[in-house]
């Protein structure tokens, strides 16, 4: 996996903001999401591309997010593209779920904090995205439930 972008979009981006983003693309960057819950607000929301129903809450988040660099292979960044307030940042990214490649885009939003308060993905194409929730569903159904397969 590679963290770091190959073209940026410069604005200006509190600074809060950019020293979460950097730890953000060091955490990808080895592959580990340890550090995640210290970047989360309490109450962030994550909008996934495979449910309507938004999920809320840091250990929730956490858990998702961290399942899906596991789940990811060949992850690697694009491009950032920085919203004129700052706080939205856009990051292009591909990867491999198995056999199948996608391309995606994560959308997060920070408080002047440089807390994430939404982080919201978009991946195609539609057999990327099913291999993902597949693999996503086989990973998290137990945790989520309770039960074990």
């Amino acid at each position: 996996m590679t963290g770091e972008p190959e073209a940026t979009v410069a604005l200006a981006v509190p600074p809060a903001v950019a020293e979460a983003l950097s730890k953000w693309h060091a955490m990808i960057a080895v592959g580990n999401l340890g550090a995640l819950p210290a970047l989360l607000h309490p109450q962030v929301v994550f909008r996934s591309p495979m449910a309507f129903k938004p999920y809320a809450g840091a250990p929730l988040v956490a858990l998702i997010l961290g399942t899906v660099v596991q789940v990811f292979e060949d992850f690697a960044y694009h491009r950032e593209l920085v919203g004129s307030d700052g706080l939205n940042v856009v990051l292009e990214f591909s990867a491999k779920v198995g056999a199948r490649e996608l391309k995606g885009i994560d959308m997060i939003r920070f408080d002047e904090q440089g807390n994430i308060v939404e982080f919201e993905v978009m991946i195609r194409p539609m057999s990327g995205l099913q291999a993902l929730g597949d693999e996503m569903a086989r990973r998290l159904a137990p945790l989520l439930t309770g039960k074990t397969p």
